[in-house]
């Protein structure tokens, strides 16, 4: 088990080791690319209002209008103008929530996305592949791409957010985190950690359950030994504290906002409203073991989620999740570790 970069040796290579640490329970292990493609992928149904109905989005639609806004950035970027660009997707001037679309891009997409293309880099190469750096750049695009084609759904028209995300932000984030320096600051310094929930297939009403890609930094207080500044984030941010219990397990917890609905603001720009959220956070090496995340956002006023190796039924080591919906139901979900096909859970509604 891979537990800091001086051990990479264990898998037999020289390179380090920053994310990826090779743990058979918690979130680490449930990381596969699938996984990353699906969590990230379908990410913006957590706050669109639309039902998470993964079949009922328009791919055809919205991957043409997609590509045809890529392929004529310089038109999509003239139609509301290079300063509304700027201000809106690169430069951080606005604290405007409805304009304030560099947020997202810095954080999920340049540092959020650097990390995971580091993070994937390690995983590929830890289990055994080829040409490791290309398959998590690859699995990055793939997942980036889907993210913007569900959230284009039926838009026909110019929109200027895939030409920031995949044109700047992303790259930008890959070439960052190439760097063993960021990587070893982000890694080592601020103990930053891919903490996203586990997705799950819904047999009631064959819905996508659970999903979202999340991250968590902690930062040492010199004066403080047992205590950690604490932020977690995706759609959402809570800021709070750790504390270590032992050498291995800590608790944390943290309040802030969630993005809880997509709203449109003009034609091909989107914006979102923000709700309260809070969280309660258990982990073990870092590696998520179960959380309760309280929000009154579109699908759940609070979510559960016990993550696979807190413990085992006889040769399994299951995680389950059980959420409850605003409109007063449950839904409960169960997750291997290993499992044939789609690396994702099953769930069913609780009346």
């Amino acid at each position: 088990m891979l537990t800091t970069a001086s051990s990479a040796s264990a898998t037999g290579d020289d390179e380090p080791y920053y994310f990826y640490q090779g743990l058979n329970y918690g979130s680490e292990a449930l990381l596969h690319p699938v996984r990353l493609i699906v969590n990230g992928g379908f990410g913006i149904l957590q706050i669109d209002q639309r039902a998470n109905r993964i079949s009922e989005v328009d791919y055809e639609t919205g991957l043409r209008n997609v590509m045809h806004n890529l392929a004529h950035p310089f038109d999509a970027i003239e139609a509301n103008g290079w300063k509304d660009f700027l201000q809106r997707e690169v430069i951080p001037v606005s604290v405007n929530s409805h304009k304030a679309h560099y947020w997202p891009n810095y954080t999920q997409h340049l540092i959020g996305g650097g990390m995971t293309y580091r993070l994937y880099s390690e995983w590929f190469r830890y289990h055994g592949y080829y040409h490791p750096r290309v398959m998590s750049a690859l699995t990055i695009t793939i997942y980036h791409l889907l993210n913007e084609v569900v959230e284009n759904n039926n838009y026909v028209g110019w929109t200027t957010d895939p030409i920031a995300d995949l044109y700047i932000f992303d790259p930008l984030g890959m070439l960052l985190f190439s760097s063993d320096r960021v990587a070893r600051f982000f890694g080592q310094t601020l103990h930053m950690a891919d903490w996203s929930y586990q997705p799950s297939i819904n047999l009631a009403n064959r819905s996508l359950e659970n999903h979202g890609q999340n991250f968590a930094m902690k930062l040492n207080i010199p004066w403080w030994k047992r205590w950690q500044l604490f932020y977690h984030y995706g759609t959402h941010g809570e800021l709070g504290l750790t504390r270590r219990l032992n050498d291995h397990d800590n608790f944390s917890f943290g309040f802030g906002f969630k993005a809880s609905e997509l709203i449109q603001i003009t034609e091909g720009v989107n914006g979102v409203d923000l709700a309260f959220t809070g969280g309660f956070l258990y982990d073990r090496n870092n590696s998520l073991l179960a959380s309760l995340m309280v929000s009154q956002t579109k699908d759940y006023r609070f979510r559960f989620n016990l993550y696979p190796g807190l413990f085992t039924i006889g040769p399994f080591a299951p995680g389950f999740f059980v959420a409850d919906r605003r409109n007063n139901g449950l839904v409960f979900g169960i997750t291997y570790v290993y499992s044939p096909g789609l690396p994702l859970g099953i769930a069913t509604e609780i009346q």
